[in-house]
């Protein structure tokens, strides 16, 4: 039995993303000035990545594992408590052993452009902790899905 909750989707609204998950901040994400604690979007950027990985229909590898080599984040507005945030998600490029992903959060109802970002993850192979040759079965999926708007 499939899940019927979707917690992403695919969307058209803020090209060149094809994807975006949607979340809410809660008290305990804003900081003392009442706004989003800046590193409370990386989760929310996890999330989104983790519900286009499950979209794409694979949510892990045996064997081997996605770890974050870099992570690039612009701030541009503020979220508050209670907001509810869109966070658009894609890859730009796939790599023999990386994936690189574009990020970026805007605030609903009004779009408003709060972050932006780039994030590069490595697949290692768990027991050496080496890099590892994406495989097909994963570089399929992605290139079917995103079509002319990923590299290679």
């Amino acid at each position: 039995m499939s899940d019927p909750l979707e917690l992403g989707r695919v969307t058209d609204r803020r090209p060149p993303f094809k994807y975006a998950a949607l979340t809410r901040v809660w008290f305990s994400d804003t900081d003392a000035q009442g706004v989003v604690y800046y590193g409370r979007y990386l989760p929310y950027f996890d999330h989104a990545r983790t519900e286009y990985h499950r979209h794409l229909g694979w949510a892990g590898l045996e064997g081997a594992e996605f770890v974050m080599r870099a992570s690039n984040v612009e701030y541009h507005a503020p979220a508050r408590f209670d907001d509810l945030v869109e966070c658009f998600v894609r890859v730009s490029r796939i790599g023999r052993s990386s994936i690189t992903y574009e990020v970026a959060a805007v605030e609903l109802p009004d779009h408003t452009l709060m972050v932006t970002g780039t994030q590069t993850l490595v697949l290692i192979d768990q027991a050496t902790r080496l890099p590892v040759e994406i495989p097909e079965r994963v570089r399929r999926p992605i290139r079917e899905f995103e079509g002319g708007d990923v590299v290679e």
